[in-house]
């Protein structure tokens, strides 16, 4: 096995290698032959991730706990083939995001009844989005002051000359005007879902004005949507059905490529991070009772969702998921769970755009030998809350939010200073991204329930939405 065809082509030149592939194929069978009386599907993804989790620990044990695993052949190649499932999952969900956020914003306004209020959802929805961001930054600055992150006595010495260096960063006007879309195919391509929504609605509105006095000769456009709608929806619960067989490999790729020892060198940020995550999902659960919903519903109704979320580390991958979890289960309008879900994934991220970037300023300030006043806590809310405007909802697109974060706070030159966090990026995004998630979830449900659109009673149900989803997976 030695040969150029087992090692460059088919990337199988170690039995270890095939060991972990047929225990990854034999993982998968069992998981879906688990009886649906006993496992539904929430069951089936949390059983997928717990594997997923054990599978990657075997995989570090086997390797011995290395310094840098991807240097060990079996377990580059391992990864290499898990990322064929977990990884084409993953670009099946996203392959369906643009139509899916087209389709459905127009398919809304055409179907809007006549007394709709579209401005009330639009600065409703800005109006929680910025809200809710900021008070996640509040919540990032606190926990990094109060656990002291990045606090070492020789501060400097971390900096380094091939230092990863800072993207180029926007002025919050360029941020801004970049969300028009002047080319709605360059939107598409770049995944500027803002731009995109923008794009959506004005066809929208203008099919709807049209109908007004040209019925007869837009219906054709009116029936096209409406069919398309479907067939997307269609298209999204045939993938979506298997989430459980990609989580396993998804996980286990994570915990085997980035191994123990780069976990335990930031050990600190990462377990205030997820503290932090688990303090901002608090404030979400208590914003949802404050207008008047069981917080527990929604967190039980959404198990599934945040477990894609924190496997896939991807906002914009979660959007069909996100939007059906709000449409079938928790009784949400159509025109909000479309129009908030696909605009969480861009703006307002609380995870990714908000507790992030906050720990990273307090973390550069702290290693610079500097402390945080309130004036830069203040400059910080604000500077980190307006830039998750521009934020797009892919892994890794957090590191773009720390930039403009430590730019707009003075901090651009000191970015290498955060080159250890980012050598862990994969651990620290998935909670980062399972925090975005829940929070277009939320966000979602307060706007609906405060332009009195929601359904308590398909809310409250707890078999809502489980007989649709199994019938479309079938």
């Amino acid at each position: 096995m030695n040969s150029v065809f087992f090692k460059q082509f088919l990337m199988i030149s170690d039995i270890k290698t095939i060991i972990f592939l047929i225990a990854l194929v034999a993982i998968i069978m069992v998981i879906n032959r688990l009886p649906k009386e006993k496992f539904n599907f929430s069951a089936k993804v949390m059983t997928a991730t717990f594997i997923g989790l054990i599978l990657g620990l075997v995989i570090q044990v086997v390797a011995g706990f290395p310094h840098d695993p991807m240097k060990l052949t079996f377990v580059r190649e391992t990864t290499l083939w898990y990322s064929l499932l977990g990884g084409g999952f993953i670009s099946l969900i996203r392959m369906l995001v643009i139509p899916l956020v087209m389709v459905s914003i127009i398919h809304v306004i055409i179907n809007m009844k006549e007394d709709a209020n579209l401005g009330s959802l639009v600065k409703r929805t800005l109006t929680i989005s910025l809200v809710m961001v900021a008070i996640s930054v509040a919540v990032g600055l606190v926990f990094g002051i109060l656990f002291k992150v990045g606090k070492v006595d020789e501060a400097t010495s971390v900096i380094t000359e091939g230092g990863r260096q800072i993207r180029e960063v926007k002025n919050i006007v360029d941020t801004l005007k970049a969300l028009i879309p002047s080319n709605p195919v360059e939107a598409m391509v770049n995944l500027n879902i803002v731009g995109l929504v923008i794009f959506s609605s004005i066809v929208g509105v203008a099919a709807k004005r049209m109908s007004k006095k040209y019925m007869a000769i837009v219906k054709p456009f009116f029936d096209l949507i409406n069919a398309f709608q479907k067939i997307i929806v269609s298209m999204a619960m045939s993938i979506i059905k298997w989430m459980p067989a990609a989580v396993v490999p998804l996980l286990a790729n994570t915990i085997a490529q980035k191994g123990v020892h780069a976990i335990a060198e930031v050990g600190k940020f990462i377990v205030i991070l997820y503290l932090a995550v688990a303090v901002m999902f608090i404030v979400q659960m208590i914003a949802v009772a404050v207008f008047g919903m069981n917080p527990f519903t929604y967190v039980k109704k959404c198990t599934s969702l945040l477990l894609l979320a924190f496997t896939s580390r991807s906002s914009v991958g979660c959007l069909p998921v996100t939007i059906s979890t709000l449409t079938n289960k928790l009784g949400v309008t159509e025109s909000t769970a479309s129009f908030v879900g696909s605009f969480g994934t861009t703006a307002g991220m609380q995870g990714c755009a908000g507790v992030f970037p906050a720990l990273t300023i307090v973390f550069v300030t702290h290693m610079s030998g500097h402390s945080i006043d309130m004036t830069m806590f203040a400059m910080a809310v604000i500077v980190v809350a307006i830039s998750s405007l521009g934020i797009a909802g892919i892994p890794g697109t957090a590191t773009m939010a720390a930039s403009v974060g430590l730019s707009g706070t003075g901090l651009a030159a000191l970015f290498p200073l955060i080159n250890p966090i980012l050598a862990i990026d994969p651990i620290i995004d998935m909670p980062r991204t399972m925090l975005n998630v829940i929070g277009s979830v939320t966000n979602a449900l307060m706007v609906d329930k405060s332009l009195g659109l929601i359904n308590m009673d398909t809310y409250n149900d707890p078999n809502a939405g489980n007989e649709a989803s199994s019938a479309e997976m079938e």
